[in-house]
């Protein structure tokens, strides 16, 4: 093995089209890292015969002169996008068995592109997690580990295995999908780079929904250029899609300048949380103070709302959830659970969900049907969707202001051992993603950059939130950040 997994995007680009390696090489380099990955639980469907023959195809176009920035390079598939005839489960039993007839939009477009599937990765089930501990596949392991401690660490979620694989080199990119921070907050937790686009941005059709006005996908990626590089295909109009935006999608990658001059970068005060760790705060502060050697114009922002974004999600997202799943009955598709003599339909329902949903789907659908029952439906939803509102507003009345970017923590501490709150009260697994629910809340794009280590030795990352389209201009920032850190730490192998 060459090791040409290690590579980024860009480089395997430019490479490739240099002629001094091809896409199959790198190919079977990423297949032979996934060969010994198991105890990373990452990759939970291989497709080595698809990767190939798409290896050869992109090769071909490379060869030809017909080569897009993505032809060629090997992508991890988190298992939430329908892919045609592969095994698409959203982590989940009750879709055992489903392998879709059609692809998921974004998908499609990336293999129109030339990029390389190597098969579908491990998640949350159904999205909902933070730690990748309730997939019917089993955990996902972070291949990052605190120093002299070989404690098994959670990579975050529900984007876990993406973010794994990402990490591990097992892959060059990887989609994922945010509902309340799930490519940020993963991303954070494994030392890459995750771009929540503005909703609209990417279609959702084809992508298994969990809360429908809160999803969307970006990617994962290893640095801030690959990240750019990789969501330009995955974004445009796409008439399936009811929520679609028809807006071009500019040059994301031409839009790194790394010139910053006369931004001005938000910094809310809310943010500054009691209980926030020394470590976070001070990332933040050196992130600030990057930001304002680069140029920019740092000011203080309030977003008073922020403290009620938590609670308004745990309204809407579960119960959009509870009609998004209600589809899941063992009748058409998926799995169906064996009756007993003299049982009925509705027996058939009731234990093909009990058997098909693990407990915190179970739990998540019913707080949604609860919220959305006749006496609830004002005291709890409809209250949530004004609170909704109101966080909304927070943020326009900030870049209202002219503020052109927000920097926060990604999140609040750097990645916790898997089980250590599994049996704890959900409410502090809920807290993973307080910097990261208001974006999703309000609709805009944040991106998530590794920024430093902490002092175990554990990657930490930095949050900026921006305007509504204006991914490019997010992507410069983060890319400043990134260049000044330096971050170019790697998990030592283990696994």
């Amino acid at each position: 093995m060459a090791d040409l997994n290690k590579l980024t995007i860009s480089e395997a680009r430019d490479r490739m089209r240099a002629g001094d390696i091809t896409s199959v090489d790198l190919t079977r380099d990423c297949l032979s890292a996934i060969e010994g990955s198991g105890a990373l639980n990452a990759f939970v469907h291989n497709t080595p015969d698809i990767a190939l023959a798409q290896a050869e195809a992109a090769d071909a176009r490379i060869k030809a002169g017909d080569a897009p920035a993505m032809c060629g390079i090997p992508l991890g598939i988190k298992d939430l996008f329908c892919t045609k005839g592969v095994a698409s489960q959203a982590g989940s039993a009750i879709l055992e068995g489903f392998k879709p007839e059609y692809e998921s939009t974004i998908s499609q477009s990336l293999w129109d592109s030339g990029a390389v599937m190597l098969g579908k990765l491990n998640m949350d089930e159904f999205a909902m997690g933070s730690s990748n501990e309730t997939s019917t596949y089993g955990d996902v392991v972070n291949p990052w580990r605190r120093t002299g401690d070989d404690a098994a660490l959670t990579p975050g979620g529900s984007s876990g295995g993406s973010a794994s694989a990402v990490a591990a080199d097992l892959c060059l990119g990887a989609t994922g999908t945010d509902t309340g921070g799930s490519i940020r907050q993963p991303a954070a937790f494994t030392g890459i780079t995750g771009i929540k686009p503005t909703y609209g941005r990417c279609s959702r059709w084809g992508v298994i929904g969990f809360a429908s006005s809160l999803d969307q996908a970006g990617p994962m990626t290893k640095s801030v250029r690959d990240a750019a590089i990789m969501l330009e295909v995955m974004c445009g109009h796409d008439e399936k899609d009811s929520t679609s935006v028809d807006l071009a999608v500019p040059d994301f990658e031409a839009m790194i300048t790394n010139d910053i001059r006369g931004q001005k970068i938000g910094i809310p005060v809310e943010y500054r949380m009691d209980g926030i760790s020394d470590e976070i705060a001070k990332l933040w502060d050196d992130g600030t103070a990057m930001l304002k050697d680069a140029g920019a114009e740092i000011v203080e922002i309030s977003l008073p709302h922020f403290k009620y974004a938590l609670p308004a999600y745990y309204v809407i997202a579960p119960a959009e959830a509870s009609s998004n799943l209600a589809r899941y009955d063992g009748v058409r598709y998926g799995h169906r659970a064996k009756l007993e003599a003299g049982e009925g339909i509705d027996e058939m329902y009731m234990r093909t969900r009990a058997e098909g949903f693990g407990y915190n789907v179970q739990r998540r659908l019913m707080i949604g049907t609860y919220v959305l029952s006749a006496g609830f439906y004002d005291a709890y939803y409809n209250r949530a969707r004004r609170v909704r509102t109101l966080i909304k507003k927070d943020f326009e009345d900030a870049f209202a202001t002219g503020v052109h970017a927000i920097l926060t923590p990604a999140t609040p501490s750097a990645a916790f051992g898997l089980g250590d709150m599994t049996d704890a009260d959900p409410v502090q697994m809920f807290l993973n993603d307080v910097f990261t629910v208001t974006v999703n809340l309000a609709g805009l794009p944040a991106v998530s950059v590794p920024a430093g280590l902490d002092k175990q030795g554990l990657p930490l990352g930095l949050q900026l939130i921006g305007r509504p389209w204006e991914e490019g201009e997010l992507l410069n920032l983060a890319h400043v950040i990134e260049d000044r850190t330096g971050f170019v730490a790697k998990p030592e192998k283990w696994w």
